[in-house]
């Protein structure tokens, strides 16, 4: 009979590349990985990895095996659902992650919720990027993930994956409080032609979703620093370096150096919680989903106060 770890551990390495990059993913060491892939071919007497220059690559044998593992192991993770959702209790091991803001400003209150309410459910908590962590939610790394995306340029989420709206994060423009429009109740980006401007790295989802925002509001964007930490952006801002546009859900505690000026209209990003659907009956899902959406209402309360007084025609 196949054994269900060795499955595993091939499947990681068809979906990953590599004994090393499989190892990482499953928290073992790639001699595990090895070890577990040369018994699986004793027990199935076929060559599932040959040599590949410096790396390996699966054989037809390993590729075919691969695929059969990928469907056994979302039929094991769908009967454990359903095991756990017969049982209605909250038990098990729940692997979480969350984007740097929302690890900050949901993880702390969530997390201390589900250990208080659930104390017989193991948690595991990562930060991740977004990407990073729609990949792994896909993948069956992790269970359940804080995500976002900017309404103006929304997210495709893979198939197979299901979500939460757990609120919407408004974001401000952040300038010195000397600037000659800090004292504004509002502006638009189109005000704000020749400014710097302080984002995120290349490549990452902030980064391309300020280029975009700026340039569709007619505005080429100088970008002359670029951190991935809203803290150290405001930080930035203070010393004179440009301007930033942060949501609030980075920017508490702003220091008396800068203000935080509405944008209309306004820049808003959502903030989801996502699974796989296939584990969606399982109580820790619905647990943590609930854990989240109490460590949000801040938030939701504080975009509620914010919201501006309608326009008179």
């Amino acid at each position: 009979m196949l054994d269900l770890n060795r499955l595993k551990a091939l499947h990681a390495v068809s979906v990953y590349g590599s004994v090393g990059a499989a190892a990482e993913a499953l928290m073992v060491t790639p001699s595990a990985i090895s070890q577990q892939l040369a018994k699986l071919e004793r027990e199935t007497g076929a060559t599932l990895l040959e040599r590949n220059g410096r790396g390996v690559r699966l054989t037809d044998a390993a590729g075919l095996l691969a695929e059969h593992a990928e469907r056994i192991l979302a039929l094991v993770e769908t009967a454990e659902a359903d095991f756990e959702a017969l049982r209605g209790a909250v038990v098990g091991k729940l692997t979480m992650a969350a984007f740097p803001t929302a690890a900050r400003g949901l993880a702390p209150a969530a997390l201390t919720s589900l250990r208080a309410r659930h104390p017989d459910l193991e948690l595991q908590f990562f930060e991740r990027e977004p990407d990073r962590q729609i990949r792994e939610v896909a993948r069956g790394e992790l269970d359940l993930a804080v995500g976002q995306d900017w309404l103006n340029r929304p997210m495709a989420l893979p198939e197979g994956l299901s979500r939460a709206t757990l609120f919407d994060d408004i974001a401000d423009v952040i300038v010195r409080a000397d600037h000659p429009l800090a004292g504004r109740a509002e502006i638009r980006l189109a005000e704000m032609s020749g400014e710097r401007w302080i984002s995120s790295s290349p490549g990452t989802i902030c980064h391309d979703w300020l280029a975009f925002t700026l340039r569709s509001a007619e505005v080429e964007p100088e970008i002359t620093c670029m951190v991935d930490e809203y803290a150290t952006q405001i930080a930035l801002v203070a010393a004179g370096h440009g301007c930033a546009i942060v949501p609030r859900l980075g920017s508490e505690g702003l220091p008396d150096t800068v203000r935080a000026v509405p944008i209309r209209p306004r820049p808003t990003r959502r903030i989801f919680a996502l699974w796989r659907t296939d584990a969606a009956r399982r109580p820790a899902i619905r647990a943590a989903v609930e854990a989240l959406r109490r460590a949000s209402e801040p938030y939701i309360a504080g975009a509620e106060s914010a919201r501006p007084e309608p326009v008179q025609a």
